[in-house]
């Protein structure tokens, strides 16, 4: 078992800092010294607005275009009704799909499944692909009978752990539920889902990584970032953490309308993960989910864009430009004709 150094974070320091999140679209334009007349921001929005200050100090005072602002002040423009977009674009709670197992248990490709672990998240963005999720039909109270279903199936070798967001998930019960599935000698690689090691990279208690230090399952966390602003000495000391204790990080992205829609910002995006040790792994196009066409990039915008970042990067620093599709049996990656 590798001992992992000591974090420079108290083990409930990311619990104290979560409960004193912004919550109020207000109280966060008014910590950024932000009008909230030209930004037309929801001040009442059905998906609740939620982030928490490490995140909101890395946003630029003052700039109603600043990308990590973007990303999760709720606007007017998400009451907007358009065609198209729907509240379960991957169609996960489709029952004619199949991908229920158990309660806390979606399959949707073959020799791996997904857990549901939480129903909530440490920030809300707002082009989340699960804001309409019915958690109520999924709620994790407990995982025996997920933990069954797997221990059936010997197929399954790759067990995920999404949500909402795993580690929100306190540090013991975490262990537990990592215990249990190391306990079904089938499955060898465990996943975790999290944006917390950036937008609250205080979550990297001790007592977190000598749990994933002692799994016996190989065990990966893909984070997810959307633009270099959002990677700090903070998440680059939680990267190291989890690295020393034999994590493997891997880097999502959404590609998003005036976020990250320009090829300069993703290749400083790559350049940076990778300098704090996490790969790029996945560009996704955005998700049609209801109240987010104002993110939306078309393939005919993602094409020079996605062209653009393979002329500069080496292929290592290149993630899968992909979207996924109800029904599909992988994402499907988008291949270009020039």
């Amino acid at each position: 078992m590798i001992t992992p150094n000591r974090t420079p974070w108290q083990p409930d320091e990311w619990q104290k800092l979560l409960r004193e999140a912004f919550r109020q679209p207000q109280a966060l334009l008014s910590h950024l010294d932000l009008p909230a007349d030209p930004l037309t921001p929801d001040l009442q929005p059905d998906f609740a607005m939620l982030v928490p200050a490490p995140f909101a100090a890395r946003m630029n005072p003052a700039d109603p275009r600043d990308p990590l602002l973007r990303q999760v002040l709720p606007l007017q423009q998400e009451r907007d009704e358009d065609l198209g977009f729907v509240a379960d674009p991957l169609g996960e709670t489709d029952a004619q799909l199949g991908f229920k197992r158990a309660p806390t248990l979606i399959q949707k490709y073959r020799g791996r499944v997904l857990m549901i672990t939480t129903p909530g998240c440490a920030v809300n963005c707002r082009y989340c692909f699960r804001r309409h999720f019915p958690y109520q039909d999924h709620r994790p109270a407990g995982h025996g009978e997920a933990l069954e279903v797997i221990a059936g199936d010997a197929s399954i070798s790759e067990v995920i752990l999404s949500g909402g967001d795993p580690l929100l998930l306190g540090d013991a019960q975490l262990a537990r539920l990592i215990d249990g599935i190391c306990a079904i000698a089938h499955v060898r690689r465990i996943r975790l889902h999290s944006r917390l090691p950036i937008v609250l990279p205080q979550r990297v208690t001790q007592a977190l990584l000598e749990s994933l230090a002692a799994s016996r399952c190989s065990v990966t966390i893909v984070v997810h970032c959307n633009h270099a602003q959002e990677l700090d000495e903070d998440t680059a000391r939680a990267f190291a953490c989890l690295r020393e204790v034999g994590v493997h990080l891997l880097n999502q992205t959404v590609l998003l309308h005036g976020v990250n829609d320009e090829a300069d910002i993703l290749c400083e995006l790559s350049e940076t993960l990778f300098k704090q040790g996490a790969l790029p792994y996945y560009l996704h196009m955005p998700d049609p989910v209801t109240g987010t066409a104002h993110f939306m990039v078309s393939d005919a915008e993602a094409q020079p864009l996605y062209e653009a970042m393979r002329e500069r990067l080496p292929g290592y620093l290149l993630p899968q430009l992909v979207r996924e599709e109800p029904g599909e049996v992988s994402k499907t990656a988008l291949a270009f004709n020039n």
